[in-house]
């Protein structure tokens, strides 16, 4: 058991929507809040499952994201395709090392991480862990905060197709890699949303019993 008092510990429940704290009687359980209608429940309801189903569909888009073109350019009836480690090495090999590095944070690093950190995540959480529990909470936060980063390099081809469509002599089309690396970048994100970072406090409560995040569930 925590040493601290949690919100289903004290018989609270706050709404999800905006913020309403309420009692968590027997009435409540399957109702809505009574002040915006929405539905209350003590813990988002299949947590840990959406956002398992989330982040293993990222991690498999994750490979063609890399493997497929992001970028078509054609100048003068020559085509070529960039993917998105190519197009960081052109930038570095062009002297835009600023910029290399900035598109290969965004575009490899970032996605790699919240894959990963989601994953230990994930585990320790379903594996009820009581190992730096706050630490981990933090980690979830930081998750959050850096993930809708990682839509850089999209922006960054949108922007090139858009400048390029003013030079006659060159052409700038969108490859099937961007659409296989936004997917992953809007799944983590869904991943990272869909994970209850309160599910990181119950470990008092035994495996073999209804999971937490079923939702609707008096802890």
């Amino acid at each position: 058991m925590n040493n601290s008092s949690r919100a289903r510990d004290l018989k609270l429940i706050s709404c999800h929507a905006c913020g309403l704290v309420l009692d968590n009687q027997e009435e409540l359980r399957h109702s809505r809040c009574t002040r915006c209608d929405e539905h209350v429940y003590t813990r988002k309801p299949n947590s840990l499952s959406r956002s398992w189903a989330y982040l293993i569909a990222a991690t498999i888009l994750y490979i063609p994201a890399n493997l497929l073109p992001i970028m078509l350019t054609t100048k003068m009836y020559n085509t070529l395709s960039s993917t998105i480690v190519s197009g960081v090495i052109d930038l570095w090999q062009d002297g835009a090392w600023d910029l290399a590095i900035i598109v290969f944070t965004a575009s490899v690093v970032v996605p790699i991480l919240k894959l990963g950190l989601m994953t230990f995540l994930l585990i320790s959480t379903q594996r009820k862990s009581t190992w730096r529990q706050r630490e981990r909470t933090k980690l979830y936060r930081i998750i959050e905060h850096i993930g809708h980063w990682s839509m850089l390099d999209v922006f960054v081809v949108a922007l090139l197709i858009t400048l390029v469509h003013f030079n006659k002599l060159a052409l700038v089309q969108a490859g099937p890699g961007i659409v296989a690396f936004a997917a992953v970048v809007v799944l983590t994100m869904l991943s990272s949303m869909s994970f209850d970072p309160r599910l990181i406090w119950d470990t008092d409560e035994p495996k073999s019993s209804t999971p937490p995040d079923n939702g609707q569930t008096n802890g």
